[in-house]
């Protein structure tokens, strides 16, 4: 059985309710629930913080005993050299996932400090891209 887990960053807890035109109406544990279900023969762990140390802490813990990460570092993506190096020093392959297509929104969202030791990054299909990951490592 494969063992991933699926890493959010800061305000991703605030899922169904926060800008629903842009991030949807389910909340994510509602969602991971759905995932559970459809993927049951993998073993899908969650981990959500606010707090970048935290973020950096779960990585290098699941770094070296999980199949995959599936990672959306929020708006840490684009300001956390620590976590784009966290990523880079771990074995467990990282998938950079985000919601929104970071491309149609503000300048600085553009660039990201984890694509460049991700296995690859998923963007834009809303929660579909967190499903989109997960097929990825079958």
């Amino acid at each position: 059985m494969k063992k991933l887990i699926i890493i959010n960053g800061p305000n991703l807890n605030l899922l169904g309710t926060r800008e629903p035109e842009i991030y949807g109406s389910l909340s994510f544990t509602e969602f991971l629930d759905e995932l559970r279900a459809k993927y049951f023969d993998m073993s899908i762990d969650y981990f959500q913080s606010n707090i970048e140390g935290e973020l950096i802490d779960k990585i290098q813990e699941a770094g070296f005993s999980y199949d995959g990460i599936i990672l959306n570092a929020a708006a840490y993506t684009h300001t956390s050299v620590g976590i784009g190096d966290a990523v880079k020093a771990v074995e467990s392959p990282v998938i950079e996932v985000h919601i929104s297509n970071t491309f149609a929104r503000e300048d600085f969202r553009h660039q990201s400090f984890i694509s460049p030791n991700a296995k690859g990054v998923i963007l834009g299909f809303g929660l579909q891209s967190y499903e989109l990951a997960i097929q990825s490592f079958i």
